[in-house]
């Protein structure tokens, strides 16, 4: 029974002419385009395309796996289609020798002529992989662009608009195309105006702090307890404060005399409350006084029951006054109390102080906010100066005008940990230049690779900057230039890699901004053998890169 799996296959031809372990193969149906013309001993009898897994008949005729196997589906006894002579399947056989002919024909990439590789058809399909003309879909999530695979790296990097970026205002990585929403709506450190129209431009996790402060915020006056409510702005509060003084003494005034009043109307009610208590004391005294009179008349049994009772209830009766005299006492307690005038009188002598202060010394602050405000404008631009001629002058210190720099990373576990969890990608060295006035050039380093090497290696690139005498040098770059990862052992068993600059690449134009496009080696040096410990070329966190640049032919200005 005939069966398209190629397990079946194998079990229905035995029978083969060599034995052969080539892994080489080709898809079907596609149009290749031959080298040289393809001989009819290369095609299928059925199919008449180019032989795929050639099986060869007793009569001498080749055709396609798939294709002898169609020939008996269609019928129990297959007819070769070119002698109609009878297919005996058990006369079939797997043509290996042609195979391997068949595998080992040169065809064109099927990106030609831009593409001008010619590869056997058993490898077209790894080239197809390395292509660089190949149309291949962007690797970013959500980007459905088809671009070539040798364009890739630079879209990427420049015009996906699905790569991440970092945002400007705090580092994190955000998709190019969500950066705008992130900015405004998640951005820590988005800067937005002030709510109170102060014209000033806040952090947005500060914007709460800076409202407690805001001089454009509007509070109530610090006398509204005394009556004043009108609100002001923080600013203005000061002035309002001056200009509402007079106001401001007569509504404490006002309530100082509320409040003198109120103290009369208590002392008052506490001598009436006195006076009652007094009232009660004696009504005790009286009670106590017929109480010793009674115990002397009914002295005798015959009078006890009378006595018992009238007892009883004088005791009732002085229970009853003894209660309401506590409460008294309770309530006089409470009124002298609320007569405690003393913090009331230490806060109106505090509030004089504060205006006979703030009276005499008005003029006087006004004119030394004035000078505060000229000395720290002076400071701060001596502090701005100090810090660029700080920076000039570091610069300077460390700069090569000879054409090489010797780059001194340390930390190195530190910038790289960075790399990995893709806080700081890459790391840029101090500028170096060919001569006094000659190329401005500085070398960016990927600690945990970029592009093919990311992850596995470090990529070093070369980067041309913008200097102060472009229009003055021979544009484009072409010197060669050597990239080094030095040997710390002292056997010099340094890493090196060399290229001479393209004059056709953009990375070696004259720069239109602060820098070009990096161009160097993605795969400069693998992890494993910088990290090593049978090498050294880290010592204590610390590796050293040189970069070292061909003067042959350069002219001096």
């Amino acid at each position: 029974m005939a069966c398209d799996e190629p397990t079946a296959v194998s079990g229905i031809f035995t029978r083969q002419n060599s034995s052969s372990t080539s892994s080489l193969d080709f898809e079907p149906d596609a149009d290749y385009k031959f080298v040289e013309s393809l001989e009819e001993r290369y095609k299928c009898a059925y199919c008449h395309l180019v032989l795929r897994n050639p099986h060869q008949t007793g009569c001498g005729h080749r055709f396609c796996q798939q294709c002898i196997l169609a020939l008996r589906e269609l019928n129990a006894a297959p007819t070769c289609p070119v002698d109609k002579e009878t297919i005996k399947m058990h006369e079939v056989f797997k043509d290996n020798c042609c195979k391997r002919e068949v595998l080992n024909l040169h065809v064109f990439c099927k990106n030609f002529p831009d593409c001008s590789s010619k590869v056997i058809l058993g490898r077209y399909q790894e080239h197809l992989q390395q292509c660089l003309f190949e149309c291949m879909q962007c690797t970013n999530d959500g980007c459905q662009d088809q671009v070539l695979r040798k364009d890739l790296k630079e879209h990427l990097r420049q015009h996906c608009k699905f790569r991440e970026e970092r945002c400007q205002y705090c580092n994190t990585y955000v998709v190019l195309i969500n950066i705008e929403n992130h900015e405004k709506n998640d951005c820590p450190d988005y800067p937005v105006p002030c709510l109170q129209n102060c014209s000033q431009i806040i952090l947005k996790k500060e914007i709460e702090k800076h409202h407690a402060v805001c001089p454009e915020a509007e509070v109530d006056c610090p006398y509204k307890q005394y009556g004043c409510h009108v609100k002001v702005k923080r600013g203005k509060l000061a002035e309002h404060e001056n200009s509402a003084l007079r106001e401001h003494m007569l509504q404490i005034l006002d309530k100082n005399s509320r409040l003198e009043e109120q103290i009369s109307d208590l002392y008052k009610s506490l001598e009436c409350k006195e006076i009652k208590i007094q009232q009660l004391a004696d009504a005790i005294e009286k009670c106590e006084k017929e109480f010793r009179q009674y115990t002397q008349l009914f002295g005798n049994n015959n009078n006890l029951m009378v006595s018992t009772q009238a007892l009883a209830s004088h005791l009732d009766k002085s229970a009853r006054l003894e209660s309401q005299v506590k409460q008294l006492i309770q309530m006089a307690n409470q009124q002298q109390s609320k007569l405690d005038l003393q913090p009331l009188f230490d806060t109106i002598e505090n509030v004089k102080q504060k205006i006979a202060l703030m009276e005499t010394y008005d003029q006087r602050l006004v004119v030394l906010e004035d000078q505060s405000s000229k000395h720290d404008l002076q400071i701060n631009i001596h502090k701005a100066q100090l810090n660029k001629n700080e920076e000039r002058f570091k610069l300077l210190e460390g700069t090569c005008y000879n054409g090489k720099l010797i780059w001194k990373i340390t930390d190195y576990q530190k910038k790289k940990r960075e790399a990995v969890e893709g806080r700081v990608l890459s790391i840029a060295s101090q500028p170096f230049y060919t001569s006094r006035c000659g190329y401005r050039l500085c070398a960016r380093a990927y600690l945990n690779g970029d592009g093919s090497g990311k992850g596995t290696h470090i990529s070093l690139y070369f980067v041309v900057m913008r200097g102060e005498f472009d229009s003055l040098l021979l544009w484009p770059f072409k010197q060669k230039v050597t990239l080094m990862l030095l040997d710390q052992s002292g056997k010099k068993n340094h890493i090196v890699d060399v290229f001479r600059a393209d004059p056709n690449s953009s990375s070696f134009k004259r720069p239109d901004g602060e820098m070009n496009i990096a161009s160097g080696c993605p795969r400069f040096v693998p992890h494993t053998v910088l990290e090593s410990t049978k090498n050294t070329y880290i010592r204590d966190d610390t590796l050293f890169l040189k970069v070292v640049v061909d003067l042959t032919d350069l002219e001096e200005l």
